[in-house]
């Protein structure tokens, strides 16, 4: 775990890629609650890529499938889960829009998901101006 950096995963480096190619100039490892991947702060969008096995994607067949040191990972996996959800609250009551993208959606579609945001921070923009 401690070779797992902070910032810069390939589905991040996918995504960040396909919004910066659609015009979307946005901060890194923005400095709100959860530290999202990508943040555009003057409409108030946050974007994170949550890798299927960390955030627990298909959670309850996928905890079936841990052979090892169960215990440990189902723990480390569920108290993830409940932090996003506290993440979420918390920047929606601050008046954040969240999106939240899944790695195996992030690499089969990086542009279909840098469309979702590009929209979602276009919207924003209509709202605030």
């Amino acid at each position: 775990m401690s070779r797992i950096k902070p910032s810069g995963s390939a589905i991040e480096r996918s995504l960040g890629s396909a919004m910066f190619s659609l015009g979307l100039r946005y901060r890194k490892q923005y400095g709100i609650v959860g530290r999202p991947d990508f943040a555009f702060p003057g409409v108030k969008v946050a974007v994170f890529a949550d890798s299927d096995f960390w955030h627990g994607k298909d959670w309850d067949r996928a905890k079936r499938e841990i052979k090892s040191n169960r215990v440990f990972w189902i723990t480390k996996i569920e108290r993830n889960m409940r932090r996003d959800g506290e993440v979420v609250q918390t920047l929606t009551e601050g008046g954040w829009l969240v999106l939240r993208f899944w790695e195996d959606e992030i690499k089969k579609d990086p542009l279909g998901c840098a469309l979702k945001v590009k929209t979602a921070v276009e919207s924003r923009r209509l709202i605030t101006d």
